[in-house]
C-alpha cells in the first residue's frame, strides 16, 4: 500500500492506494479529532455518483469531518466499521441492496449513527427496500415535465439548517414522492405540470430531517446533477448543514 499525502486549505489529504479489496476503498481524507463519515457511491451514473461524491468529500472536512469514501454497498456487511461512523450518506440511485446490508445500515441509524443524502442517491436508492424506505422518510415516484423551473421556498426559517436563507428558483427535475408524515419539514415546492396536470398546486415537502431510533436523518430533493451545487450555493450549504446535523 502506498500513501500519497497532499495539502488543501489547510487540511491533509491522504489517498491510500494498494489492490483492490472487497469494498474498493477509494479515498480517505484524514484529519484529528473530527467525525467520521462514510459516503457510499454507485448505482445509476445518470445522477453522477461519483463526482458528487467527490465534492462532497472536498467540502465535508471544513465541517469536521473524516470522509472515507467507498463505491460498494458490500461495506454494509462490516458491521462494526459502519457503527463506528458519526454519518453515513449514500449516493446511490437504483440499484438492489441486500437483506444483510439494509438490516446492518437500519441498525446502525436505529443505534445512533446519522444518514444524510440528497436527490435520487438516497431516496431513490432500493425501490424494492420498504425498510430503508421508512427511514429515510420519502421514496422518489415521478417528476412531471423532466428538467424544469421552479421555486425553492423555505418554510421552516427557524431551523439552523435554513436559517438565514431566502428562498431561490433552480432548473432541475422536480420530485414527486411518497412522504412519511412524521417528517419536520424545512423546503417545499409547488408542483405546476403541462404532463400532469392533476398535480398543479400540490405542495411537496423537499427538504426534511427526523428520527429514525436514535439516528437523524437529513434529506434534500435537491441535487439532479453535480453542477446544481456549484449553480446554486444556497442548495450546496444547506445539503452541508443538514449532514452536520444529522452527524451523531
Amino acid at each position: 500500500m502506498v500513501e500519497i499525502a497532499l495539502s488543501c486549505r489547510g487540511w491533509s489529504l491522504h489517498r491510500l492506494t494498494s489492490e483492490p479489496s472487497n469494498d474498493h476503498i477509494s479515498s480517505f481524507f484524514m484529519s484529528s479529532q473530527n467525525k467520521q463519515a462514510l459516503i457510499i457511491s454507485g448505482g445509476w451514473t445518470g445522477h453522477e455518483p461519483q463526482e458528487c461524491a467527490a465534492l462532497f468529500a472536498s467540502k465535508m472536512p471544513a465541517r469536521g469531518f473524516d470522509v472515507e469514501v467507498v463505491d460498494s454497498l458490500e461495506v454494509l456487511e462490516d458491521i462494526p466499521r459502519i457503527q463506528a461512523k458519526d454519518l453515513i450518506v449514500p449516493i446511490w440511485t437504483m440499484g438492489t441492496i441486500s437483506t444483510d446490508q439494509e438490516r446492518n445500515l437500519i441498525d446502525a441509524v436505529l443505534g445512533g449513527v446519522g444518514i444524510a443524502g440528497f436527490h435520487g442517491g438516497m431516496c431513490d436508492a432500493f425501490r424494492g427496500a420498504v425498510e430503508y424506505q421508512w427511514m429515510t422518510g420519502g421514496q422518489f415516484l415521478c417528476h412531471p415535465d423532466g428538467v424544469k423551473d421552479y421555486r425553492i421556498r423555505i418554510v421552516n426559517h427557524g431551523d439552523p439548517i435554513t436559517q438565514g436563507m431566502e428562498d431561490f428558483d433552480v432548473h432541475s427535475e422536480q420530485y414527486y414522492m411518497m412522504v412519511d408524515p412524521n417528517n419536520e419539514v424545512l423546503v417545499a415546492t409547488t408542483h405546476q405540470s403541462e404532463s400532469a396536470p392533476w398535480t398543479n398546486g400540490v405542495e411537496m415537502p423537499f427538504v426534511w430531517k427526523k428520527m429514525h431510533g436514535k439516528g437523524r436523518v437529513f434529506f434534500s430533493a435537491m441535487g439532479h446533477v453535480c453542477q446544481e451545487f456549484n449553480d446554486y450555493p444556497q442548495q450546496l450549504e444547506m445539503t452541508l448543514r443538514g449532514m452536520e446535523w444529522a452527524a451523531r
